[in-house]
């Protein structure tokens, strides 16, 4: 583009932000979303995006609203986020200003993107992980993509971006972390919150590439991007750019800059305002008057385009709960449970099974995580000479990173790559939660069906035989606040595989809790953990629970029966505890938590009228007792008894020695004793 075009394009872009934000904030009644503008950040916004194709990826933060206008976003469309409108092309009025997410053609693409500072890295460096996996294999139809994570200075303390950057340096992927510093992090000033500026952090990064550039001069900021985008084009190589800026308005609208900042610090940035620099440079080829009329068309453009958008309809409230998920192809039991000819099956062997059959069946299904890899095939050898099998580019391991590993499974997804990932222990699984609750949980909801996450997250659980404080834990009363989010917890060989092939193919995020005290039935009690193996075309959809002991028609006849709730460890427990109490006790694996079967269990406590809830996991406050009180209100009338509920002491953590261990856990006969209560009360 000649210089004076590309000059006179940006000057119109810039100009336009700034009316904008002039706009709002002279209609602070009408626009009482918090939001941010990009006022002194526009020039390194905008020379960036006039670099991206349609089919590269970027992820803005929540201070690019030049960039997306750069992008080809118009003002009528950014406002409709802004006021929260039924029409915001993002998010359909669910998310804040500048909080986009796209798939529109002749756009760069986006993936969803949340408010919680330097959050982004990992899912935007999961895209490139992506992108490089599929160019290792395909060649691209178009020029190559790159990615773009965007990121205020602050952020860059966070400990998900050196997640992010290590990764991305350990693996040179073709990324570009530009790092916009306006030197304050809201009220915070950067010598008080960072020892380094981002430039300086990082050098500490063994290849990547680093510039820093005065992000407030475009022509200096369309040099630098340009360079580092076609080298990364050509290359293939992270880079992170350190952009200079001014920070002219307030923090957010909610946090204004007269609560903190000083005259004199606003008249420093006002000084390096990009504005009168663009329209200082073009003046030089530019007649006064025609830029003057420019800045009138402009300035009628956007009061006319905020008018309409303050006039756009709302949002429909009774869609408010459409998008948490994407429907599933998986609805109903396929294929042989046991097909003839087959011998029984650890649980541990049948995940292996089902990974190694997806990964023959799928080109886009990789496996990593911690210690997963060729040399030991994970700490369970639950994935055992799959490396060996498929080559490390599809089964490897990571650093220590438990973010990176959850995180980048958004990214990754949405480039088509269908990741199956392991927390090692679900102990480690807190250092991934803001990954977890902030990206994947929210991905489908805030844009509207567009950017589901799918994948499959192993995590092993509970305690086996002296694991310890921190190798012990259940977590799944903690994962199911989190809504966004599908829970498997299968209790034997057959389930584990139909389940894993289930989880696959859902379009949705799916955890995979594998208790390790029934990977290999070596516990008294769990031989019937292992089970034929089902057939290659089995699928067990998820929220089927399965009733795992029937009582007789006598008991139940006469109000001598009961049945149990549970899942996992359960199962076994209550299983070895009805032997003491023939054909009077019904027992439901539960199998799934979310979706859960609510339908077999409220027919089924409603043929007892008495239950138990029995879990592994501390009892106060957890998903069994939640649900104790849900069966109660739907099965009040039928009920003798009020639902009972049976799990681990209310301790803090599970103790190492094994005496410990077993006076905290339930047993059989702990749970013989409860049902004996309830069926003699």
């Amino acid at each position: 583009m000649p210089e004076k075009k590309l000059l006179l394009h940006a000057y119109r872009l810039m100009y336009s932000a700034s009316v904008m934000a002039e706009t709002y904030e002279a209609n602070r009644q009408i626009t009482r979303y918090v939001h941010s503008t990009s006022r002194g950040h526009e020039a390194i916004q905008l020379a960036t995006a006039f670099q991206l194709k349609p089919y590269d990826w970027v992820s803005p933060y929540y201070r690019d609203e030049s960039m997306l206008l750069g992008m080809g976003w118009t003002p009528y469309e950014l406002m409709l986020q802004l006021l929260t409108k039924g029409g915001d092309p993002f998010t359909g009025g669910r998310s804040y200003y500048s909080h986009p997410n796209s798939k529109a053609p002749d756009k760069p693409q986006i993936i969803h993107q949340s408010s919680a500072t330097g959050m982004q890295a990992i899912p935007t460096t999961g895209v490139a992980q992506g992108i490089q996996y599929w160019e290792a294999r395909r060649q691209p139809s178009q020029e190559f993509p790159i990615v773009l994570c965007s990121l205020g200075d602050a952020s860059i303390t966070e400990g998900e971006v050196a997640e992010a950057l290590q990764f991305a340096v350990l693996k040179q992927l073709p990324i570009i972390y530009l790092v916009q510093d306006n030197e304050w992090g809201i009220s915070a000033t950067a010598a008080e919150e960072r020892a380094m500026d981002a430039f300086e952090y990082a050098a500490g990064f063994k290849g990547l590439n680093r510039l820093k550039v005065d992000g407030t001069d475009f022509l200096a900021s369309f040099e630098a991007m340009q360079s580092v985008v076609n080298h990364v084009r050509q290359y293939r190589k992270p880079w992170l750019v350190h952009a200079k800026v001014c920070l002219l308005g307030h923090h957010t609208s909610g946090v204004r800059k007269e609560f903190y900042r000083t005259d004199e610090d606003l008249a420093k940035h006002r000084a390096n305002d990009p504005l009168p620099k663009l329209r200082k440079t073009l003046s030089y080829k530019v007649p006064e008057a025609e830029l003057i009329t420019l800045e009138k068309e402009i300035t009628e453009s956007i009061r006319q385009q905020f008018t309409d958008a303050v006039n756009a309809p709302e949002p429909d409230p009774a869609r408010v709960a459409e998008h948490v998920f994407v429907p599933t192809s998986i609805t109903e039991e396929r294929g042989e449970r046991r097909p003839e000819g087959k011998e029984k099956v650890l649980m541990v062997d049948a995940a292996l099974f089902a990974i190694s059959e997806l990964m023959e069946d799928n080109e886009a299904c990789i496996l990593f995580g911690q210690d997963v890899g060729k040399r030991l095939g994970g700490v369970f050898r639950e994935a055992a000479t799959l490396a060996q099998k498929f080559g490390e580019q599809r089964v490897f391991n990571t650093a220590i990173q438990e973010a990176y590993i959850i995180g980048s499974t958004v990214g990754l997804s949405a480039v088509g790559v269908r990741p199956i990932v392991e927390v090692q222990f679900a102990d480690y699984i807190y250092p991934g939660f803001n990954q977890l609750v902030t990206e994947i949980s929210k991905s489908c909801y805030l844009s509207c069906g567009k950017f589901p996450v799918s994948t499959v997250i192993r995590v092993p659980v509970g305690a086996y035989s002296g694991g310890g404080p921190y190798h012990s834990g259940c977590v799944e009363s903690t994962l199911l606040t989190i809504k966004g989010l599908k829970i498997a917890y299968p209790s034997n060989a057959a389930d584990m595989k139909g389940l894993m092939k289930a989880a696959y193919y859902d379009p949705n995020p799916v955890l995979m809790l594998e208790h390790k005290g029934l990977y290999w039935s070596k516990l008294p009690g769990t031989e019937e953990a292992k089970t034929i193996e089902p057939a290659r075309d089995y699928l067990l959809p998820l929220g089927k629970a399965n009733i795992v002991l029937q009582s007789d028609k006598h008991f139940e006849q006469n109000g001598a029966s009961v049945c149990v709730v549970t899942y996992g460890m359960g199962v076994y427990w209550a299983k070895t505890a009805a032997k003491d109490l023939p054909g009077q006790v019904e027992i439901i694996d539960l199998r799934t938590l979310y979706p859960l079967d609510e339908e077999l269990v409220y027919e089924t406590v409603k043929k007892h009228g008495k239950c138990l809830v029995l879990t592994e996991e501390q009892q106060n406050n957890s998903f069994a007792e939640a649900l104790a009180g849900r069966i109660s209100k739907a099965c009040f009338q039928w009920l003798d008894l009020p639902v009972d509920v049976l799990g681990a002491l209310n301790l803090p953590a599970v103790p190492l020695n094994v005496g410990l261990e077993s006076a905290m856990l339930p047993n059989p006969l702990k749970v013989k004793l409860a049902l004996q209560k309830l069926l003699t009360t």
